[in-house]
C-alpha cells in the first residue's frame, strides 16, 4: 500500500530521471536476458575501413536521432526516454561483448525506447556488425593511452605521410587525389601542374624557371617564387573558370595583415601569410616544413611512435575528439582571425601559430568579429561571411555546430569521388538527418511541399536554400557555400543587400515577387520571412 501511494504520488513521466541503483538494477536484467550463445559470438568481420564507414552511415541513419551523432544520447529525443538512451563511449557500453551488442541492435529492448533493428523474415544480415565495429570507434581513449597522447608533443617527430602507406594503402591512395594533397606543387616535380601558357599572361610577366612552387588548382592559381630560405607570390593569378589572367596584390585596405607590409609581393614572404596552413611541421624559426600540403600528420600529429608501434593511444584522431577540438582541426585553417598575440618576434601571421591538433584552438587563435548589422570586408551585416576561407567563421555560429556536428559529419578529407569531398552527394547527406520523417525536420508530408520546388530539380537541393553560394573565393565570379545553414530570406534582402537563394536563382525576378510567393506558403511562419 505504501509503494502503491508513493507510487501515485510520483506518477509516471518518461522525463523523469531514473536513480542510479535503478539503471544498473535495468542494464543488469538487460545483459541477463541475452543468452549466453549470442554473448560469446565475435565479430566476423575485420576492423576495415569500408565496413567501419558503412557501420557509420547505418548509425547517422537508424541511431542518430536518439544517440545523436556523437552517441552521447544527449538529443531530444534521448533526454526525454525513460530508461535514458544509453552513453555509447561509456564503460557500460563499451565493456559490452561484441555478441552482447550485436544481440541488443538485433533483438532490441523490451520496455525501453530501443527498437529491434533485425528482421527475422530476411536472410541474416552484416549490417549489425557494421554497426558494432563502428561503435567500437567511439571508445574514449584510456588514461594510459591519454598519457601517451600528451608525451607525443616530446617524444614524436614528423615522418611523412609516406610512412603512413603501408599499413592504411586505401586511404592514402585517395588522399593522394586531393585538393589538401596538392594544394602546393613543385613544377619541376609535378610539370601538369601549372594550368595556363605563361606565355598568355600580360600582366606581370615571369617564366618557369622563376616558379617554385604553384599554389592551387580548383578556383585559382598562384605562383610562388624562392628568394634564399623564403617563397613569395609573384603579381600574376590565373582564374580557372573564367581562363582569364588577373594581377594578384592584397591591398593594404583588405586583409588585417596586409597594411603591416610593404605594397610589394616580393617583401611579403608566404611563411607568415600562407605556408603554415598549406604544410606539415612549418618551423617559424628555420622556415622549413616537415612536408608541403596537408598532409596526414596535419591532423593525426607527429608519426614516428605510431610508425614504429601502431597503436591508439600513440597517435591522434579527431574522430576520437569532443566535437570542439574535432572541428577545431579543421577550423585552424578554414577560417579568417589572427594570433592571440601579435606581432610574433616582429612578424605578423595570418595562422594560428604554436596551435597543434589536441590543443586548444582558442589558445592561440582568435576568429574574426562581427557587428551585427554591419556590411564589412569580411560579413555581410547578419554575419554570414562573403570573403574566402571563412567556413570556420560561419560554422562555429551554427545549429550544426551547436549540436555536435563535426566537419567530418559530412566531408571525408580522405578522398572521395563527390564534389568538396563529401561522404555522399550533398542531398544524400542532408537527408540522412532531415527529412519529412525526421524529428528535426522539415516538418512536412513530403520534401516537396517544404522546398516547393519538383523533387529532383535544383530548387529542390537543400543546399540551394541553407547552403547558397555566396562566399567569394578571392578572384571574380567564383563562389563557395555558405556554412551557418541558414536561410536568408528575401526581406534580408531588401534590409542589408545580402543575397538571398531565391532571387540569385529566379535572377530575372525581384525580392517582391519572392516575398509574395513565400507568403501562401501555409507551412512557413510569416515572422521568419521579415
Amino acid at each position: 500500500m505504501v509503494c502503491g501511494i508513493l507510487l501515485v504520488r510520483r506518477g509516471f513521466r518518461a522525463n523523469a530521471t531514473p536513480r542510479s541503483w535503478e539503471a544498473t538494477l535495468a542494464r543488469k536484467v538487460r545483459n541477463l536476458a541475452i543468452p549466453k550463445p549470442d554473448r560469446n559470438l565475435k565479430n566476423p568481420l575485420g576492423a576495415n575501413s569500408d565496413a567501419i564507414n558503412q557501420g557509420r552511415e547505418l548509425f547517422v541513419t537508424q541511431c542518430a536521432a536518439c544517440h545523436g551523432i556523437d552517441g552521447v544520447g544527449t538529443t531530444t529525443v534521448g533526454r526525454h526516454l525513460y530508461p535514458r538512451v544509453p552513453d555509447l563511449r561509456a564503460a557500460s557500453t563499451q565493456t559490452l561483448t561484441d555478441g552482447e551488442m550485436h544481440y541488443i541492435i538485433e533483438n532490441g529492448v523490451q520496455l525501453t525506447g530501443m527498437p529491434a533493428w533485425g528482421n527475422p523474415h530476411l536472410e541474416p544480415s552484416l549490417d549489425s556488425w557494421k554497426l558494432v565495429l563502428f561503435l567500437r570507434t567511439l571508445r574514449p581513449l584510456t588514461r594510459q593511452e591519454l598519457s601517451q597522447q600528451a608525451a607525443l608533443a616530446t617524444s614524436a617527430h614528423y615522418v611523412g605521410s609516406q610512412a603512413c602507406q603501408k599499413c592504411h594503402a586505401e586511404i592514402y591512395e585517395r588522399w593522394k587525389k586531393t585538393p589538401m594533397a596538392n594544394v602546393v606543387r613543385d613544377p619541376y616535380n609535378h610539370p601538369d601542374a601549372i594550368i595556363p601558357d605563361l606565355a598568355m599572361n600580360s600582366v606581370a610577366r615571369f617564366t618557369r624557371n622563376q616558379v617554385a612552387f604553384v599554389y592551387g588548382s580548383l578556383w585559382k592559381q598562384r605562383y610562388f617564387t624562392r628568394i634564399g630560405d623564403d617563397y613569395f607570390p609573384l603579381s600574376a593569378q590565373w582564374v580557372v573558370a573564367k581562363r582569364q589572367w588577373l594581377p594578384y596584390l592584397v591591398p593594404p585596405t583588405a586583409d588585417w595583415w596586409a597594411k603591416f607590409y610593404p605594397p610589394d609581393n616580393l617583401q611579403r614572404p608566404t611563411g607568415p601569410t600562407c605556408d603554415g596552413c598549406h604544410s606539415v611541421g612549418y618551423d617559424i624559426h628555420t622556415r622549413q616544413v616537415a612536408e608541403w600540403n596537408v598532409g596526414c600528420e596535419r591532423c593525426h600529429g607527429p608519426g614516428s611512435e605510431h610508425v614504429t608501434h601502431p597503436a591508439r593511444g600513440n597517435t591522434l584522431n579527431p574522430a576520437a575528439m569532443d566535437s570542439v577540438a574535432a572541428n577545431d582541426t579543421c577550423i585552424q585553417c578554414h577560417s579568417q582571425g589572427q594570433p592571440l598575440t601579435s606581432p610574433i618576434e616582429g612578424k605578423y601571421y595570418d595562422w594560428p601559430v604554436g596551435y597543434n591538433v589536441g590543443l586548444r584552438l582558442q589558445d592561440f587563435w582568435k576568429l574574426e568579429d562581427c557587428t551585427l548589422g554591419q556590411t564589412t570586408f569580411l560579413y555581410f551585416p547578419d554575419c554570414t561571411a562573403h570573403k574566402n576561407r571563412m567556413q570556420g567563421n560561419d560554422f562555429a555560429q551554427s545549429v550544426m555546430y551547436r549540436h555536435g556536428v563535426t566537419c567530418f559529419s559530412c566531408h571525408d578529407v580522405h578522398g572521395t569521388a563527390n564534389y568538396a569531398q563529401l561522404r555522399k552527394p550533398a542531398q544524400q547527406l542532408c537527408l540522412e538527418c532531415h527529412g519529412p520523417t525526421s524529428p528535426n525536420g522539415p516538418h512536412t508530408a513530403t520534401l516537396e511541399e517544404h522546398t516547393h520546388h519538383k523533387d529532383g530539380s535544383a530548387g529542390s537541393e537543400c543546399v540551394a536554400c541553407h547552403m547558397p553560394r555566396i562566399e567569394t573565393e578571392g578572384v571574380p565570379d567564383t563562389f563557395v557555400r555558405a556554412h551557418t545553414f541558414r536561410f536568408i530570406s528575401p526581406a534580408l534582402t531588401d534590409q542589408y543587400q545580402i543575397p538571398n537563394p531565391c532571387t540569385s536563382c529566379h535572377t530575372d525576378k525581384p525580392t517582391a515577387w519572392a516575398k509574395d510567393v513565400m507568403s501562401r506558403w501555409k507551412e512557413v511562419s510569416p515572422w521568419r520571412m521579415q
